[in-house]
Parts: C-alpha cells; structure tokens; sequence
C-alpha cells in the first residue's frame, strides 16, 4: 500500500501581546482572517497577554519553530505593554531603545527560519484613550500607567525599524487618529479593540495581506468535483 502524502495547511501566524490573544474572540480582527481564508491557509493565534517584546523575543522560538508548513505570512503585534510607564509600570516597561532593537531581533530570527522580509508585517500598537485607560487602572487600584503620546513614540519607532527591516507596517496610531477622528470608538477599555476596532484592524490588515495569500490554492476538492462513484479518484491526488 503506498503511503498517503499529508495534507498541509500554510500558516499565517499572528504573534503578539492581548490585543492578539483577543483577536479569536467573537467579531475579532483574527477570526475575520481566518473566516476569509478558510481551506487555504491555517491562521495560527500566538498572542500573549500582557508580554512586552523582552520576553516576547525569549520565546518566539519556542512557539514558531522551524515547521513543515509553509509560512505565508507573519503579524508582529506588540508595544502596547513595552509603553507602560517606567514609574507606573516598570514591569512591563520597555526603554523605547530597547524595543526598536528587540522587534529588528524578531525578524532577524524569522529571516533565519526561512520567513523572508515579505512575509512580515509589523502592526503598531493603537492610540490610547486615556480617560477610559485611568478608570481601569483605578479599578485595579493604580494610577494611569500608559500616555497616548507614549504610545505615539512606540508607535513611530515600529514604522521607523520596519523601514530599516524591509517589512511592510499597518500604522494603527496614525490611521485611528487620522482627520482628528474620535479613535475612542475602536477601544473598548480606552487600549484594547473594540467590534469596531477589530473590524478596522482586519479591513486594513487584510488589504496588506491579500496579495500574499492570493495565490494560495482552495485544499482539497470542492464537493460537487468530488466523483461520487469513486470519491478515492477525487480525494487522494495531488
């Protein structure tokens, strides 16, 4: 009996703090991706809550791997954590220095797994409201640990080292602020995405995305070309 050749799904891998871990949740940013390419492409949730890029370039190679599936494409989602203030904040804090340095490292180290610099897109973190942000904070008894004009300089560093990496950048500060718009309708805490948020980060996301997922092939037959006399014919082919 000759042995089956596997199946296998390319992989889109969306690496990041929260802001991707929420994005599988109901109406989010991720699953509109996924939904979008269903039977082409797996698009693989490796968000982490709460870390900043420090840690983040500690364990990239623990969760991606060198893999038999090939990789389409690569989100890098952080500095929402590594802007924390130093004096409100100092465990997520990251030097903005330091941040600029640790997101060039994680493409270097993709680049070294064989992801090339067109395959990875970095996302800056969104503005923050900080009205809303404070009264979370104060909730969790502590003052207001993040500023959106920090956010701002963390923001401008990511486009700044994706120009110097040669990978692709979705400039969330800027386009949610973009005209003076009110941004506070795509948070729902004043620093996580709201529906609206996650709807605003897939449309966009996904205009950088298309062209490299467009040539992906539909896995497996359709069911109607699917020969129902001999259904091994349709399904067990190249």
């Amino acid at each position: 009996m000759s042995t089956l050749k596997k199946v296998i799904w390319p992989q889109i891998i969306l690496f990041g703090d929260s802001i991707t871990q929420f994005a599988f949740q109901a109406n989010g940013w991720g699953s509109e991706i996924s939904h979008k390419l269903a039977r082409k492409c797996d698009v693989v949730n490796r968000g982490l809550s709460g870390y900043n890029t420090r840690w983040a370039k500690i364990v990239l190679p623990r969760i991606v791997p060198i893999s038999d599936a090939p990789i389409a494409a690569v989100t890098v989602f952080f500095g929402a954590n590594d802007c924390a203030l130093e004096d409100k904040n100092p465990a997520q804090h990251v030097p903005l220095q330091e941040f600029t340095e640790n997101i060039k490292d994680i493409v270097k180290y993709l680049l070294s797994i064989g992801v090339s610099n067109d395959k990875i897109i970095f996302i800056t973190p969104p503005p923050l409201q900080e009205a809303a942000w404070e009264k979370e904070c104060l909730l969790k008894g502590s003052a207001l640990n993040r500023l959106n004009s920090v956010a701002g300089q963390y923001a401008q560093a990511c486009v700044q080292a994706a120009g110097q990496s040669g990978v692709d950048v979705l400039d969330l500060w800027t386009l949610m602020q973009k005209d003076g718009q009110d941004f506070s309708v795509y948070l729902s805490d004043g620093l996580h995405l709201s529906d609206k948020g996650n709807q605003f980060v897939a449309e966009h996301l996904w205009t950088l995305l298309e062209r490299r997922v467009t040539d992906l092939p539909f896995i497996l037959p359709y069911w109607g070309d699917v020969d129902p006399k001999c259904p091994e014919s349709s399904l067990l082919c190249d």
